[in-house]
């Protein structure tokens, strides 16, 4: 994952806007945004409840469902800093799974599916963002 981070960008003065972000930035949350999507397809049917980030402000882990890490993406695009979230109440850290986790579930089960083609054993494996 690129692009996310749960500071409120609390550089800025609550007057201040946070700067906007680069055409490249932006594309990384859009490329976040799909991918999530993604995950959440894959993952939400086996049990898991979101993703689980580090925070760097609080030195601890943060577990987010999908649809509040999906509202914190679209806020970061909208407003170029995402704002600051309750977390669950006593989640359980089996339900939560990191974002390098998610990208390599999904990048297995795409493997699969391609070996599983007609003509896809000769293809190499792809990324989630080789799309």
């Amino acid at each position: 994952m690129s692009s996310f981070d749960e500071s409120p960008g609390s550089d800025f003065g609550a007057s201040d806007p946070p700067p906007p972000l680069s055409m490249e930035e932006r594309a990384g949350v859009l490329d976040d945004l799909a991918e999530l999507e993604v995950f959440r397809t894959l993952l939400e049917p086996t049990g898991i409840k979101g993703i689980v980030v580090d925070c760097p402000d609080c030195d601890e882990e943060h577990h987010v469902d999908w649809a509040l890490m999906q509202a914190n993406l679209r806020q970061l695009l909208e407003e170029g800093q995402t704002g600051r979230h309750e977390p669950p109440f006593d989640p359980d850290p089996a339900d939560y799974v990191s974002w390098d986790y998610a990208s390599g579930y999904a990048d297995g089960i795409a493997a699969m599916a391609e070996r599983e083609e007609p003509g896809g054993a000769s293809r190499g494996g792809r990324h989630a963002r080789d799309d």
